[in-house]
């Protein structure tokens, strides 16, 4: 058994060095490296304008992930709150109204989500024509 353990982890090391190495040997690195620095650079958003809807739109989205991650953190904290209530009712009824705080938050940035996806989407349409 220790002899194939040892026989499966050399194959692997093996294919696992080789292959990539091959796999680059097959096109020219020259060519490979401004392809990969065009990429970068496409998707950093460098060498391309962007309009004033779409810049506002990805800070909109921006922050409202980040308000979406922390209502998850706060509804995580709260069930956290309710598992070491220990059968306090205060804290278990305190841990229900911060699980429902969240819901409610969540419910209301998905709201502002669709509402500026509609309106910005709609601006967007109405300047390109």
């Amino acid at each position: 058994m220790k002899h194939l353990t040892h026989t499966l982890w050399r194959t692997a090391v093996v294919l696992g060095l080789g292959v990539p190495g091959v796999t680059l040997a097959a096109n020219n690195p020259f060519e490979t490296a401004q392809n990969l620095a065009g990429n970068v650079g496409t998707a950093a958003g460098v060498g391309e304008q962007k309009s004033l809807e779409t810049i506002v739109g990805g800070i909109i989205n921006v922050v409202l992930g980040f308000l979406g991650i922390v209502l998850l953190g706060y509804m995580l904290f709260a069930g956290f709150q309710w598992m070491t209530a220990g059968g306090d009712e205060k804290k278990v009824a305190n841990a229900k109204d911060m699980i429902k705080n969240a819901i409610i938050g969540l419910v209301i940035i998905v709201a502002a989500f669709a509402i500026s996806s509609f309106v910005l989407g709609s601006l967007v349409n109405v300047t390109q024509q």
